[in-house]
């Protein structure tokens, strides 16, 4: 629902300023044209406002976010921080306008509000902003001195060309082919204390009038007649003093004097507007480098912030934190490290003309005496230095939706930390705070928030007791909550509600899929009715492929009963329905496949086969008396398999692997037979080559220790025509790249040598004595006899 936007209220005309002042005196506006996120600009601008002493600031930044500027001051604000504004019926629908704590708009809050002074922001609402805008960026498409807002769902455009960029025209015409190294000799690292702004205001006005070709005109308008008339709402309050701040490029048009108020009052009124919610939300300095596309960024966050906090001696103190950080990696970096490195940075400023060293002549210092032209050890210092890794902090009253808050309570409980580096949680469920964070990891999983994912884990382990997540928080999963928060007000409740959502529209593999998480997240509320819905799904579904899907989710589910004490009595019931249904079906799902279709069942088949074997005995339970035992269940799904290995009509690689899986299950004693009847002369050379990839498969220790298989593979190799080997030899070498390393060496060092003169040299008899400790050990620790 949208409503137009009405301009504030003023006069048509706003006074000649030589009318009521004398002269000499200072104009009752004055405008600082900023470059966001510029420690340069900040100190300028501080100097500049204290000698000014303004009585109200007025700040480029959504006019609808003034209610939040109470909290800048507030315990746990931490820079990097940003306004997020959101839709609440569309949260989509969003953007941040971010804050570092050397953005000049930080430091003239801070300013104001420290001294009692009257702030507020100047630029169109983010009402307006997001309704005229709905998904797509209200960053500007032009120049790093312009919008401080960052879409939330997609990237800024790219510049139309490079002579839009106004610091790379005006770094240009000083003599400079960088735009970054000439704001940064202008501005950034300069010790001059008079004002810069006179002088920039004056460039962009020039610039103004050869760059406004390819603007967003009707926008630009819009943002800077909307500024002009925030400037006469305040001298009609009766203010003299009025300080703006804002983007350099929006100076020239918004100093004095201004011009009369008729034709921005035409230039607002019908703008469209709807209901947005703004707060503050952490940010990070890598968010804040124009590498990752925000068009308002700079190249090097974390330089800047320590120009920022380090005035004096920003160089030296610059390269020591360099080598403290490379000595973490193991690095020899010494003190005449740093000292050499000192020394080269300022020669090659002085020999470059530049009055301080910048962070071009740092980086290359840096690269030859503490790096010693390592470019990975340079990269780490880029990534981990120059942009940075620092995350920002809210105060804990700061308006938030429930469901955010929630989050933040059930971390801080559990010793989480919201970090913007990867973080690896190594958890062992046998301990209780590891199994609350697993369950919410798990709920966050379901709510499809990706801050924590599962990972691969360093330490081996075979154990259920074990995960293995990563974590990396990035400014926009604070959208992504928000869009959570539709489904509850807290993590569990949400996870709940976005179960009975999957209950109601879910397919029979979802079904199976979220039981396995409602047990990893332990929503027990959800479970019931999931187990229920599955029951009678999986009862009308006659799709074999479907129930070959939604088998092995129920069966690693059933493994989470001891470690986590969940009742998982209930999925055997259904697992065996499945079980029996699959196989009831397996018979025809399996006949006349190409060979693409059979690798895809012959996955499913050794998927299901995994699966039931999973699925634990529960004869022990009254309830479940009258259910197969284990051996039961295992032994039916190995009968209808063996039904299927002498038919005609099932692809090679089909019959190959299922021969393999009965060969395992101790079922069969004719597997030479059936090889060498597979490899006869008879059979065409593609059908061999896929009975030898389903059953030979990860099978590398049959080769090695089965010396008739192996002679009988390698005597059907040997008597491959030229042709013939030429067309299996990639899928050969797919089947043994199955194999280790080791393992192919063995192979063929037996092959070499002759399996027979191997096999001889194995002892007859086996001693059991000596090995008779170890064995008992052993049992001991599986729980079996200790005889």
């Amino acid at each position: 629902m949208t409503s137009t936007l009405s301009p504030p209220l003023v006069d048509d005309h706003v006074v000649d300023p030589v009318a009521e002042n004398a002269a000499g005196e200072r104009p009752p506006v004055e405008v600082f044209g900023i470059r966001h996120h510029g420690p340069g600009s900040a100190r300028s601008l501080l100097a500049a406002l204290k000698e000014y002493q303004p009585d109200v600031v007025l700040i480029e930044g959504p006019a609808d976010a003034d209610a939040l500027l109470g909290w800048v001051l507030a315990e746990g604000m931490t820079p990097p921080l940003a306004l997020l504004g959101y839709a609440p019926d569309h949260p989509q629908t969003a953007a941040f306008w971010p804050y570092a704590v050397f953005s000049p708009e930080w430091q003239a809050m801070t300013f104001a509000l420290e001294r009692g002074v009257e702030v507020a922001f100047c630029d169109l609402p983010a009402s307006a902003m997001l309704a005229r805008w709905g998904r797509s960026s209200p960053q500007d498409n032009h120049d790093d001195l312009e919008e401080p807002a960052d879409a939330a769902d997609e990237a800024p455009p790219a510049l139309p060309n490079e002579q839009q960029d106004p610091l790379a025209v005006l770094a240009e015409a000083a003599g400079y082919d960088d735009p970054e190294r000439w704001w940064d000799d202008l501005v950034e690292s300069r010790q001059d204390s008079s004002s810069p702004f006179p002088m920039i205001t004056d460039a962009m006005a020039e610039l103004r009038m050869i760059m406004n070709q390819g603007r967003d005109a009707g926008r630009e308008a819009r943002r800077e007649a909307y500024m002009r008339q925030k400037i006469r709402e305040a001298l009609k309050r009766g203010r003299q003093r009025v300080a703006v701040v804002c983007g350099a490029w929006h100076a020239p048009v918004l100093r004095w004097p201004l011009p009369p108020a008729a034709a921005d009052v035409r230039t607002l009124r019908g703008a469209p507007r709807r209901k947005i919610t703004l707060t503050w939300v952490p940010w990070t300095h890598q968010r804040l480098a124009s590498a990752t596309g925000y068009g308002a960024g700079v190249a090097s966050p974390g330089w800047y912030h320590h120009l920022w906090i380090t005035p004096d001696q920003p160089i030296v103190r610059w390269l020591a934190k360099v080598a403290q950080a490379l000595r973490v990696r193991d690095l020899p970096v010494s003190s005449a490290h740093v000292i050499e490195a000192v020394r080269l940075a300022e020669t090659l400023a002085s020999l470059r003309g530049r009055p301080l060293a910048g962070l071009a002549e740092v980086t290359e210092a840096t690269r030859s005496v503490l790096c010693d032209g390592d470019e990975l050890a340079v990269r780490y210092v880029t990534d981990h230095l120059v942009v940075g890794q620092a995350l920002g902090s809210v105060n804990d009253g700061v308006p938030t939706v429930p469901l955010e808050a929630d989050l933040v309570r059930t971390c801080r409980s559990l010793r989480i930390r919201r970090d913007p580096q990867v973080r690896f949680h190594d958890l062992d469920l046998r301990r209780p705070i590891d199994q609350a964070r697993s369950q919410l990891f798990h709920r966050l999983r379901l709510l499809d928030l990706r801050w924590i994912m599962p990972a691969d884990s360093a330490v081996q382990s075979q154990g259920t007791f074990r995960e293995t997540w990563q974590s990396r928080w990035e400014p926009e999963y604070s959208v992504a909550i928000v869009e959570a928060s539709v489904w509850g007000t807290t993590v569990a409740s949400a996870a709940t509600a976005r179960v009975h959502k999957i209950i109601e529209q879910g397919s029979l593999v979802e079904l199976t899929q979220a039981v396995e998480r409602c047990l990893l997240a332990d929503l027990p509320r959800a479970l019931d009715g999931l187990l229920a819905t599955l029951a009678d799904k999986a009862a009308l579904d006659a799709d074999v492929v479907h129930l070959m899907d939604a088998l092995p989710a129920l069966a690693r589910a059933q493994r989470y009963g001891d470690v986590r004490q969940t009742d998982t009595r209930a999925l055997r019931k259904v697992s065996e329905v499945l079980v029996v249904r699959i196989r009831a079906g397996l018979r025809q799902a399996v006949a006349s496949l190409d060979a693409t279709n059979a690798a895809t069942m012959r996955r499913r088949i050794d998927d299901v086969n995994t699966a039931i074997g999973l699925l634990t005995e529960s004869a022990s339970d009254p309830e479940q008396s009258a259910s197969m035992t284990q051996p039961e269940l295992r032994a039916r799904w190995l009968g209808t398999l063996a039904t299927m290995i002498d038919r005609t009509d099932v692809h090679g690689l089909l019959v190959g692997r299922i021969v393999r899986l009965l060969l395992d299950a101790e079922q069969l004693s004719d597997v030479p037979v059936r090889l060498h009847r597979a490899l006869s002369a008879g059979v065409p050379a593609a059908d061999k080559a896929a009975w030898v990839d389903g059953f030979f498969a990860d099978g590398a220790l049959l080769l090695i220790h089965d010396a008739e298989l192996r002679s009988l593979l390698d005597d059907w190799i040997r008597q491959l025509e030229d042709s013939e080997f030429v067309d299996m030899l990639p899928l050969l070498r797919r089947t043994f790249g199955t194999f280790a390393t080791a393992e192919r060496q063995a192979i063929a060092e037996r092959i070499a040598v002759g399996a027979e003169d191997l096999d001889r040299q194995r002892p007859e008899e086996i001693d059991l004595e000596l090995p008779a400790a170890a064995l008992a050990t052993v049992d001991l620790i599986l729980g079996g006899p200790h005889d």
